[in-house]
C-alpha cells in the first residue's frame, strides 16, 4: 500500500466516509486528517510554512474547513501561528512534553492492547500483520522519506490497535500523540531500527494469540523501550546543540 492509500484508509476509517452534503465539522475533520497524513508522509515538512489559501487550493475545498482544521492543530500543538503568515509546522517537541506524552501513553496503549486482544476481529489482526509486513520492506531505510513512510505506518498500526479496542476517545488522543513523537525524530533519528520492528511483533502474537495480559504487557515494554530511544535521542540533541555553541 502507498503512502496516499494509506492516508486515505486512515482517514476512510475516522470518518466513516464522505457522503454528500457532508456538513462542516464533518469537512474539517477530513482537512484535519488530511494533513496528519501529509505532515507523516513529509508532504508537508517540520518547520514549514503553511496557509489556508494555499491549502485551499490544494484541497479544493473552501477556507472555513481549512481554518477550522488549523485551529484544532494549533490547540494540540501540531502546528503554530504566525502573526501576519499563516502557520508553521514546529520542528520538534520538548523533552518536558515528550515524557508528559509517555505518561498518556502508558496510562491509554496497554489498555487498548488489552481490549484488542479481547475484541479485535480476524480481519483486523489480518490488518495489522499487513502493516509490520509493510514496515518490514522499509527496514534499514535512510533518510527523512524512509522514515516518513515507516512512521506513516507504525501510526496506523497503533491506530487500528485502539480501534479495534472500540475506544474511539484512546483513539482521537493517541492519534495526535503518535504524530508528535514521530515529527520529532524525523529531524534527529531517520533509521528505521529492528527494535521497533521487534516489540511491534511481541504486541501482534498477544492479540492473535487472544491474550489480553500478554498483549498489554507487550505494549507496555515497547512503549518504555522507545521512551528510553528517544531519551538518548534528546541527549543527543542536548550534546550537539552545546558543541555548537
Amino acid at each position: 500500500m502507498d503512502d496516499e492509500a494509506m492516508i486515505a484508509q486512515r482517514r476512510g476509517a475516522m470518518t466513516g466516509g464522505t457522503p454528500p452534503g457532508r456538513s462542516r465539522g464533518r469537512l474539517a475533520d477530513e482537512v484535519y486528517d488530511t494533513l496528519l497524513g501529509q505532515m507523516m508522509s513529509l508532504r508537508i515538512e517540520p518547520g514549514s510554512r503553511v496557509t489556508i489559501d494555499v491549502l485551499a487550493r490544494e484541497l479544493g475545498v473552501s477556507q472555513t474547513p481549512i481554518r477550522d482544521a488549523l485551529n484544532r492543530m494549533e490547540a494540540e500543538g501540531l502546528v503554530v501561528r504566525v502573526p501576519h503568515a499563516g502557520y508553521r509546522i514546529p520542528p520538534q517537541i520538548t523533552r518536558h512534553r515528550f515524557e508528559d506524552m509517555l505518561e498518556v501513553r502508558l496510562l491509554l496503549e496497554p489498555a487498548a492492547a488489552r481490549r484488542s486482544a479481547e475484541r479485535a476481529t480476524l480481519e483486523q489482526v489480518a490488518g495489522l500483520r499487513r502493516m509490520l509486513e509493510e514496515m518490514a520492506e522499509l527496514e534499514g531505510g535512510d533518510g527523512l522519506m524512509a522514515y516518513g513512510a515507516f512512521g506513516l505506518r507504525d501510526a496506523a498500526f497503533h491506530d487500528l490497535i485502539a480501534l479495534s479496542a472500540e475506544n474511539q476517545v484512546i483513539r482521537e488522543a493517541l492519534a495526535r500523540l503518535h504524530t508528535h513523537v514521530h515529527l520529532f525524530r524525523l529531524l534527529h533519528d531517520t533509521q528505521v531500527t529492528h527494535l521497533a520492528m521487534a516489540e511491534h511483533e511481541e504486541v501482534l502474537a498477544a492479540i492473535a494469540a487472544r491474550d489480553p495480559d500478554a498483549a498489554a504487557y507487550a505494549m507496555r515494554r515497547h512503549i518504555l523501550l522507545s521512551g528510553e530511544r528517544f531519551r538518548r535521542l534528546f541527549d543527543e540533541v542536548k550534546d550537539a546543540d552545546g558543541m555548537e555553541a
